[in-house]
């Protein structure tokens, strides 16, 4: 089977890249409004960037209108002068665990501009310790960054893409889950993905990881 991109409708094009690309992790995305009002919005579009500088991305779409959702609308307006959409912004990138899937899952409802997700979800604002957006507290592993760059694929157009890359100023990370290498506990913090469609899969049960060897040796083993 051969598929012509170039013939598909965007809603085919999107079946194909979240059926595909599986699974991804989630970005758990807390923000603020220019007067102060919290935002919260899951992103499936997510991947670390860089370790020097430490640097992730996530990838809101426009919505139906083709004007900028919540998330980067508070990213954009929080910019300084004279930096627009190269900078300036502040997010948390929280990370999702399984106790907390069902609630992560309605803050995809489409509320008002303005209105708190949080409150919505019943999940728990806490303060973050560099930027002014505040962390899910349910968390247990959250990144605050600090806007690097937009890239803007398809201003005004509906469902167009932009990624927004974002520097990490602090990680608040709960006891016990990172060790003194730095070594993340992926049972402790049981993180889900997105698969197609309403699919998720989790990554907490030892049983469904494996390890092998890189380069030569995974072949040889």
């Amino acid at each position: 089977m051969e598929i012509d991109v170039t013939s598909l409708s965007q809603a085919d094009r999107y079946k194909l890249l979240i059926g595909g690309i599986v699974p991804r992790p989630i970005a758990f995305v807390s923000t603020l409004s220019p007067d102060g009002r919290p935002n919260l919005a899951p992103f499936s579009f997510f991947a670390g960037v860089s370790s020097e500088p430490m640097a992730l991305l996530f990838c809101p779409a426009n919505n139906e209108r083709g004007e900028p959702k919540d998330t980067l609308r508070n990213l954009l307006a929080g910019a300084t002068a004279g930096e627009t959409e190269h900078g300036g912004g502040e997010f948390v990138v929280n990370t999702v665990s399984e106790s907390f899937a069902r609630q992560m899952a309605a803050c995809a409802e489409p509320l008002a501009y303005g209105e708190s997700e949080f409150e919505l979800s019943g999940l728990t604002m806490a303060p973050s310790r560099v930027v002014k957006p505040a962390r899910v507290a349910e968390s247990l592993l959250c990144f605050e960054c600090r806007v690097m760059r937009v890239l803007r694929l398809a201003p005004g157009v509906p469902s167009g893409g932009n990624i927004v890359i974002g520097r990490v100023l602090h990680v608040h990370a709960a006891d016990g889950l990172v060790n003194e290498r730095m070594h993340v506990d992926p049972a402790r913090l049981a993180a889900i993905g997105r698969m197609g469609g309403l699919g998720y899969v989790k990554t907490g049960d030892a049983a469904q990881r494996f390890e092998m060897p890189m380069g030569r040796q995974a072949k040889e083993s």
